[in-house]
């Protein structure tokens, strides 16, 4: 039995059943961390004993809502997000909104991703009386500067906070974002952190074969990198550590798993480096599990699912010291971290990780035991507290 359902058994039978609309901008099969954490999220509140009302953007043409018990999704028309291929934002939807609601009234609106459609939500919401929460998920005022358009960060830090400041509570995933959000005038911050399916991500996974096909001999490190390929991730970081440290291990091979609109670039550049594409499932965690090192040198994450998919998948986490690395990494114990936005501190530690191949072993090892006690079971509780809290304190759950 599963964490959720164990949930369902023995925590909430005394419970009363919530309507929850949620509104997202993206959604499995899209892949990211935003879509995948809320695929996970509207799941577990299924089997929780929550009806869910799942409204999106139609992804394709061939795009059809889900026919569940105890989930109706409505697809709005979306439009293509410019730079970021494959995801759209929602389209203005107020009144449309506001007539559904009218019929048949959610207990709690919950928006996860901040375009027209969730600002729409939000109004709608309110227009209504019924209460309202919101996710940070994305550090869009610092992914301005990545795209030629830094003089936005401002502007675009201003709406955001306009966004969330609207609702009764904000869903953060780490205290120190928080704490940054909380300066720059966010209020009703709530930190609910993130988990990790070791069930689907263990060193169990881990492909000799696989392993051969890279070009690895026995022995041989596997550095990998998994996520977009993309300017806000900071690739050339990941290039400039691994070549530290291939030049004190020249066997090595640097691994790329992802895609994005920068990987035809960097793949014309960097031939001798394997360009895994997009990986899903099992398969993805096939990748993590056959690497032994993971770079991942992003400046822009709210969290950094990956960093706790690598860990229980056995990796060694090269990362700055913030989001999810701060929140899991004993620097020096099961992974290795450097100071925040300081790229040669990052290269540093990386080649250090490769000096003691002993060290590196014994390090592995206790990124999986980390892994194991982070439980998307808990995650769930907290939230579903929170949930559950401001909807009796707004009277709507009777």
């Amino acid at each position: 039995m599963d964490d959720a359902n164990l949930l369902l058994n023995h925590y909430l039978p005394q419970q009363r059943q919530m309507r929850l609309a949620v509104i997202t901008e993206t959604y499995p099969p899209e892949i990211n961390g935003v879509a995948m954490t809320t695929g996970r999220l509207v799941s577990a509140m299924q089997q929780l004993g929550h009806w869910i009302e799942l409204i999106r953007p139609r992804q394709h043409a061939k795009d059809m809502p889900a026919d569940q018990s105890a989930l109706e999704e409505i697809l709005h028309t979306g439009v293509p997000i410019p730079r970021y291929g494959g995801l759209k934002f929602g389209l203005p939807a107020k009144r449309k909104l506001v007539a559904r609601w009218r019929l048949r009234r959610p207990d709690l609106v919950h928006v996860v991703t901040e375009g027209p459609l969730g600002w729409s939500a939000i109004a709608a919401a309110k227009a209504l009386k019924i209460p309202v929460t919101s996710d940070f998920h994305t550090n869009f005022h610092t992914y301005s500067q990545h795209y030629g358009l830094g003089w936005l960060q401002k502007p675009v830090n201003a709406y955001l906070r306009k966004f969330h400041n609207q609702t009764l509570a904000t869903f953060v995933p780490t205290q120190a974002l928080a704490d940054e959000l909380g300066l720059l005038g966010y209020r009703n911050l709530r930190v609910v952190s993130r988990g990790v399916d070791t069930a689907l991500f263990n060193p169990g996974r881990r492909d000799p074969v696989l392993r051969r096909a890279w070009g690895l001999e026995e022995g041989d490190i596997a550095v990998l990198y998994v996520g977009r390929i993309a300017a806000e991730k900071n690739l050339p970081l990941v290039f400039d550590a691994f070549e530290a440290m291939q030049r004190r291990q020249p066997g090595m091979r640097l691994i790329l798993v992802g895609d994005g609109p920068q990987r035809a670039t960097w793949e014309a550049r960097y031939r001798q480096h394997v360009f895994a594409g997009m990986r899903v499932g099992e398969d993805l965690a096939r990748h993590y599990a056959s690497g032994d090192v993971f770079l991942f040198p992003s400046l822009t994450e709210t969290f950094g699912n990956v960093t706790l998919e690598a860990m229980a998948s056995g990796l060694a986490v090269v990362a700055y010291d913030y989001a999810a690395a701060r929140e899991h990494v004993r620097s020096g114990d099961n992974g290795l971290l450097a100071s925040f936005n300081q790229p040669a501190a990052f290269v540093a530690v990386a080649e250090h990780l490769v000096r003691q191949p002993d060290g590196l072993q014994a390090m592995r090892a206790r990124a999986v035991s980390t892994a194991a006690a982070v439980a998307w079971s808990a995650v769930f509780r907290e939230f579903e507290t929170y949930l559950l809290g401001i909807v009796n304190e707004s009277g709507a759950l009777l």
